[in-house]
């Protein structure tokens, strides 16, 4: 079986993370929030891992002045479901219903959690009607 990689990997997403928290950000103040005791060493690590997001299609960078701002150019939305795509392909042979089923059963929802998740499966099975 020949394993697809990931498209972003976990160091890249610490990355995208602090992109999703803060915004925008020039390599040096991704680093600093990052690894605020060691920005120096580290700073060719963050800037390599931007230049793969960035050939991904996961960030862009836009010029100000000596340094690049960096923005990420997917949202966190966009990539949990892409994930768990993945995973339902992977193990549940493409369905998504052993996924929400483990989750729902194994993590203790709030009832704010329970009636989005009512909602939502009353949103879809409206739709499905028309």
């Amino acid at each position: 079986m020949v394993k697809q990689p990931r498209d972003v990997t976990e160091a890249e997403l610490n990355v995208l993370q602090v992109l999703w928290r803060k915004g925008p950000l020039t390599i040096r103040g991704i680093t600093e929030f990052l690894e605020p005791q060691w920005v120096d060493a580290y700073y060719s690590t963050v800037k390599k891992l931007l230049e793969r997001l960035e050939t991904k299609g996961f960030v862009q960078r836009e010029s100000s002045g000596i340094a690049f701002i960096y923005e990420a150019t997917i949202a966190r939305d966009d990539l949990v479901g892409r994930r768990l795509q993945d995973v339902a392909e992977t193990l549940c042979e493409g369905s998504l219903t052993p996924l929400l089923t483990q989750l729902a059963q194994h993590h203790d929802l709030s009832k704010k959690q329970q009636k989005v998740l009512m909602d939502l499966i009353e949103d879809l099975a409206k739709q499905a009607k028309h």
